[in-house]
């Protein structure tokens, strides 16, 4: 029965991946209209849309959790979409549901990783700096003594913060916006060490391959020195007979 759940998780997952990540895409979408809309007349809309996205994602999260076999486990490695699902009402965390597409792209990536690093760190980075410009924009801009009241604003600040650099000219002054802050500056240093990683570990592949071509190389050379010496001794025994 365990093992018939765990291949029902499997097939389920593989089943609703795409349109998930559509969903995920078009609740991007929705929530940047929403935010640069500032409480216009698309607003109440706009936030249905964004309740029937989260009733779909929780329902898949329920159904996976009682689909997986062992659901501590299921738990521990599922943070990010416990927290889309159990913190809808804090509207800035709702670019959690988000980490669906990064799944995917590191699902389709993880093989050659090191060979399109650049289309993958390229494309997350885009994703992050977009997502944390409108959290912290959503929550910042009618605040009072907020210094992010524009998008602009919110662009500078998310890549000063996410680079670690933090010229202090942008800051958050609420709750949320602290929130995001934090969550940020863990990513940004997340990232950072992908990278790092990623760069090193190809650095060192290369090495190793051009190690292993000089070793290569030097055994065809010893081999080669052992014929023409081999060579050489039957040309003596000719001569010498």
């Amino acid at each position: 029965m365990l093992q018939s759940n765990e291949a029902r998780l499997e097939r389920w997952e593989k089943k609703v991946e795409w349109p998930l990540t559509a969903l995920a895409v078009l609740f991007l979408v929705v929530y940047a209209w929403q935010v640069f809309d500032d409480h216009g007349v698309m607003h109440f809309p706009l936030e249905i849309a964004l309740w029937l996205v989260w009733a779909v994602f929780a329902a898949d999260y329920v159904t996976r959790l009682t689909l997986a076999q062992n659901k501590v486990q299921f738990l521990k490695t599922h943070l990010f979409d416990l927290a889309a699902v159990v913190l809808p009402m804090v509207r800035q965390l709702r670019v959690f549901r988000l980490i669906t597409v990064l799944t995917l792209l590191n699902k389709k990536f993880e093989d050659k990783i090191r060979q399109r690093v650049s289309i993958y760190v390229g494309g997350v980075t885009v994703l992050v700096v977009f997502c944390a410009s409108l959290a912290v924009l959503d929550a910042e801009r009618h605040a009072e003594g907020a210094s992010i009241t524009t998008f602009g604003d919110a662009l500078w600040w998310t890549l000063t913060t996410m680079s670690t650099v933090g010229y202090g000219d942008r800051y958050p002054v609420t709750v949320e916006g602290r929130l995001v802050a934090g969550l940020l500056m863990v990513g940004g240093i997340a990232l950072l060490g992908v990278i790092t990683g990623t760069i090193a570990s190809w650095l060192v592949e290369k090495l190793r391959g051009v190690e292993e071509a000089e070793l290569e190389t030097a055994k065809e050379l010893r081999n080669l020195r052992a014929e023409i010496a081999e060579l050489r001794a039957e040309l003596k025994t000719r001569s010498s007979s």
